[in-house]
């Protein structure tokens, strides 16, 4: 019964799907963790908390994950939403990172900025994959 239902929701998911909702569950915990617990070292994103504070961003973290998570739930094209949000979300953390690296403020800002970039581009690769075919149940033999 639950291998079943493991498989049942695999084939309803997808490769796509499956994506959409591990990222989306990884984004929220991220934003969970910018509201609940936040980085002791923050040099690296001054630029965005001086715009917006730490708790709004961690909210912003959690709304893309959610948006993601619905999202795998949709049919490959109106699950783009999904992969829009995952990947819009790190954008400024890459620009802000790089920029205190820039600055001087964030020795280490390059290698944030390079682990940011490298998740949005696997995001926009995935985002570009058509989900494969089914394959088609064979018939069962009957005898003549």
């Amino acid at each position: 019964m639950v291998c079943r239902t493991v498989r049942r929701l695999a084939r309803t998911l997808g490769r796509r799907g499956a994506f959409l909702l591990a990222f989306g569950t990884v984004w929220a915990l991220i934003g969970y963790g910018q509201i609940t617990s936040p980085q002791p070292d923050q040099r690296g994103l001054h630029l965005l908390l001086n715009k917006v504070p730490l708790e709004v961003w961690g909210w912003l973290w959690i709304t893309a994950g959610l948006v993601a998570i619905a999202s795998a739930w949709m049919r490959q094209g109106s699950d783009r939403f999904g992969f829009f949000a995952l990947s819009l979300i790190v954008l400024p953390w890459i620009v802000s990172y790089l920029a205190a690296w820039g600055q001087g403020d964030f020795p280490r800002g390059w290698v944030a900025s390079a682990l940011y970039g490298g998740l949005a581009i696997g995001i926009m690769v995935v985002a570009g994959w058509g989900e494969p075919p089914r394959p088609k149940r064979e018939e069962p033999p009957y005898d003549s």
